[in-house]
């Protein structure tokens, strides 16, 4: 689907961006303010962290799944598995001195063989469990992904103005990322399972990305990568605003997260974020 945009001067799509940055800026402190982010936050670390060898088992046996904990974990977090629902099986990790050789002496004791093993242990993910009545409501996560069916020509436009300085543009499975962007191969991915207004707005965070110099330094990224995703995540809500869609759903939660409730470094941004979020919204709306 395409959209079309009315042409505006330089001087009022200037206006409009530094209102809609204005807005982001307020969004992201009545979040912060409200401890909604934070409750889910907490809620989220309440889980266990599990290796990447367990994880690949969970994806491997529920590939949607999000959030897994045991049945008597879900029990205590107001929530019971439903009856009949199948377990996901992953490896717990446990250990145990041997026991002592009668007679030992104290020495001898202390240098017991340790025994680990590994026994198989049983999770279930929330889609799973059910709320139980009279306990308190899950926190609900703030950052919500688009569903829209409309790229508002974001896709088309950027594709082509990365595709004229090398880049290319891909759909492929990259895990739980939205979007990645490998400055070595000059490739932008994009999630393959993104409703078409997410991808719209994850392709214009990794041109953000590009075009504000921040892949120029993985050390440097690394370093700062809370300010840089501030930065990306604010020029695509601005541009998506000027180009005639909404990403508040998203972004709000994304840079209330990044910014760790603290709408200092979005206020402090403000300049870089506004001449690269012009810039890319010339491009797309003189693309058509």
């Amino acid at each position: 689907m395409v959209t079309t945009h009315n042409s505006r001067s330089a001087e009022e799509r200037q206006a409009e961006a530094e209102a809609l940055h204005a807005s982001i800026v307020e969004q992201v402190q009545q979040l912060a303010e409200s401890g909604q982010w934070r409750a889910f936050l907490d809620f989220a670390r309440s889980f266990h962290n599990y290796s990447l060898n367990n994880l690949l088992l969970i994806l491997a046996q529920s590939p949607k799944a999000t959030m897994v904990a045991g049945f008597r974990q879900w029990q205590a977090k107001g929530r019971q598995v439903r009856r009949g629902e199948k377990s996901i099986k992953i490896f717990g990790y446990r250990e145990k001195k041997s026991e002592p050789v009668e007679g030992a002496d104290e020495a001898a004791r202390e240098n017991m063989r340790v025994i680990r093993y590994f026994p198989t242990l049983s999770v279930f993910d929330i889609a799973q469990t059910d709320p139980i009545e009279g306990a308190e409501p899950l926190p609900e996560n703030p950052t919500h992904q688009l569903i829209g069916v409309d790229d508002h020509g974001v896709i088309p436009a950027l594709s082509a103005h990365l595709g004229t300085h090398g880049w290319t543009i891909q759909r492929a499975a990259i895990g739980s990322a939205n979007g990645c962007t490998d400055p070595k191969s000059h490739r932008v991915t994009l999630a393959e399972n993104l409703a078409v207004e997410q991808a719209a707005k994850t392709l214009i965070h990794e041109t953000a990305h590009i075009e504000l110099r921040h892949i120029d330094d993985v050390d440097e990224y690394r370093a700062h990568r809370a300010r840089m995703e501030v930065e990306a995540e604010s020029v695509a809500y601005i541009v998506s605003g000027l180009t005639g869609f909404d990403t508040s759903a998203y972004s709000v939660g994304y840079i209330t997260g990044w910014a760790g409730e603290d709408v200092t470094v979005v206020r402090d941004t403000a300049a870089r974020v506004l001449k690269t979020a012009h810039a890319l919204a010339e491009i797309i709306e003189f693309h058509w």
